[in-house]
């Protein structure tokens, strides 16, 4: 297998370790934290805490999107539940594993666990409109939405509980399936050439033929690009076409989308020195 493959392919052991660690390290702290509560509340709690910890170990054992998405909701709560117990062991420990949880190289492993062997997915970044302040309100009414109601029913609060169930799990089910739409944007080498897989700018992924392409680097800062990095920080990258290719671009408020034509489009990948050594290597200009 080339080298670029199995780099990407390669298990992220420090993450695993990581997050098999947080028992010894978070757990004492949590269960501390949980001393002066209920009975029912501190087993519900427990279940809770090992739930997310099971899955999270799954997610960094099955290279997956879906485990990537899991991953990234569940680091972030593991912080927060570590900085309430006010233990500087555990703040830093889950600090480090949410951080590594969020790096590139995971991502690309993730998204790349359920590909075909002749081909690379290489993630892009998170629209810049989200990372100012959507992303992580939709992240904290996902975990409220999911906890706030077993524990209190747990806390024998029944009309809050029930009323929080009802109203919690649905609502964390959509905004859960929100967050996973950005484990889903990529670019992908495949044989053919290239395919922009991003369903929050396109309808259905584009693919690029490898003869269509006249250059694939670094955007001018004057380009007139299509834009379909979705305002992403980081460098961008443009792909200029040797004549316009047909796309459906997602339109707020309709089913089909807006039909356009395009001779140029621009992305923004999480590693854009991949994305350009894989060009290469796939003989693309």
């Amino acid at each position: 297998m080339p080298e670029r493959f199995t780099r990407t392919r390669a298990v992220p052991w420090l993450v695993r370790a990581l997050w098999v660690a947080l028992p010894f390290t978070a757990g004492p702290a949590l269960a501390h934290a949980l001393r002066d509560a209920s009975r029912p509340v501190q087993i519900v709690a427990s279940v809770g805490l090992w739930l997310g910890w099971a899955i999270g170990l799954i997610a960094t054992v099955a290279p997956h999107p879906i485990g990537l998405t899991a991953l990234r909701l569940l680091a972030p709560a593991a912080v927060v539940g570590a900085i309430a117990t006010g233990r500087p062991l555990a703040v830093g420990w889950t600090a480090v594993t949410a951080v590594w949880a969020f790096t590139p190289v995971t991502g690309a492993w993730a998204v790349n666990g359920p590909a075909y062997p002749n081909e690379r997915r290489l993630p892009l970044r998170a629209p810049g409109a989200l990372l100012a302040g959507p992303l992580v309100l939709a992240w904290a009414l996902v975990a409220a939405g999911v906890a706030a109601g077993p524990l209190l029913l747990a806390a024998r609060q029944w009309a809050a509980g029930a009323v929080a169930v009802v109203v919690g799990f649905p609502l964390a089910f959509l905004l859960a399936r929100a967050i996973h739409g950005l484990s889903r944007r990529w670019v992908v080498f495949v044989p053919a050439g290239v395919v922009i897989h991003d369903p929050l700018s396109l309808v259905d992924p584009v693919l690029v033929r490898r003869q269509l392409v006249a250059r694939f680097g670094p955007a001018p800062a004057d380009t007139t690009a299509l834009d379909l990095s979705q305002r992403s920080p980081g460098l961008a990258l443009e792909l200029d076409l040797v004549e316009p290719i047909d796309l459906m671009l997602l339109a707020p408020g309709r089913r089909t989308g807006r039909s356009t034509s395009t001779a140029a489009l621009l992305i923004t990948p999480t590693r854009p020195g991949d994305v350009i050594t894989e060009a290469r290597a796939r003989r693309i200009r």
